[in-house]
């Protein structure tokens, strides 16, 4: 059981990182003010694997649609993915990816909504950049350099996502190591260096979510994992970036209750200093960090 003496015990050996501030940017002419406002990104997918149903869309009517009603919402950022991070959904080739992704992008940026994109292809990234995406949500880290780069002549950020593997699709067991954050914080140095270099100047980073490894199947082995991350988020601003976190499901845990999950491990997220919160539920995350800042 998480209790109030492990959150002291967490500050106590972190004092200096708590206190740590991250680089504040604008996207597409919109402010962020992450050292004192968290922004929150709405999700729409347009792959059929991706099991929150809510949240699937089949067509680019249904999810220009969804994107309208997560940004009426209070979504600041609208992330579209078109193929699902589940071990077992189907892979989505170059082709298929910008066939569903280019139309929506195009019009929610036509209603001056901002869109990220989800894709480790540099193809997908390139095509994507070029219709008016805002962000590149990076589940990969090959070729990052080059994809750095395109993000960097469109002015565009980046959110740069913790993998072990070449994409998040492509991976075995999750390695623990003695410290997780601390193998994080030296895989984002590297990266944001590589970023930097490239020309990028908005970046978040995201440690992920993680069900995508072997070895992370166990609900309790897993879920113990993301509140630990979570809680422990603050300790990677010191980077000097913001936190993407997306916030997971506990299906296991929540069962039919399973829609409450995002906005419960939003506490744990908003606890750690989380900067950015990319959720399925927008109203119900909103409705927990305006809570929160009431304190």
């Amino acid at each position: 059981m998480l209790k109030l003496e492990h959150l002291a015990e967490l500050l106590e050996k972190n004092q200096a990182a708590a206190s740590a501030r991250v680089k504040e940017f604008s996207i597409g002419g919109k402010r962020f003010a992450f050292n004192s406002k968290p922004a929150v990104m709405g999700v729409v997918n347009l792959s059929a694997d991706s099991w929150y149903r809510e949240s699937v869309c089949l067509s680019t009517e249904a999810a220009v649609q969804r994107g309208r009603v997560l940004a009426a919402q209070g979504a600041d950022i609208v992330d579209l993915g078109a193929e699902s991070t589940l071990a077992h959904a189907a892979r989505a080739d170059d082709a298929a990816q910008k066939s569903k992704l280019l139309p929506v992008i195009k019009k929610l940026r036509a209603e001056r909504i901002l869109v990220s994109a989800e894709t480790y292809s540099p193809k997908v990234a390139r095509a994507v950049l070029e219709a008016g995406a805002n962000i590149l949500n990076l589940t990969g880290n090959a070729k990052t350099k080059e994809i750095f780069k395109m993000a960097a002549a469109h002015e565009a950020a980046v959110i740069i996502c913790y993998v072990q593997g070449k994409n998040v699709r492509e991976v075995g067991d999750f390695d623990f190591g003695a410290d997780p954050i601390g193998m994080m914080r030296e895989y984002f140095a590297r990266q944001i260096e590589i970023a930097e270099g490239a020309g990028v100047n908005r970046i978040f980073i995201d440690p992920g979510l993680g069900f995508y490894y072997r070895n992370l199947q166990d609900s309790a082995v897993r879920v113990r994992h993301q509140m630990n991350i979570f809680l422990n988020t603050f300790r990677l601003r010191e980077l000097g970036y913001p936190v993407c976190h997306a916030l997971p499901h506990a299906f296991e845990f929540f069962q039919d209750e399973v829609r409450c999950a995002e906005p419960f491990f939003a506490v744990l997220a908003a606890l750690g200093k989380t900067d950015l919160f990319r959720t399925h539920e927008v109203p119900k995350v909103k409705a927990v960090l305006e809570s929160l800042n009431v304190y």
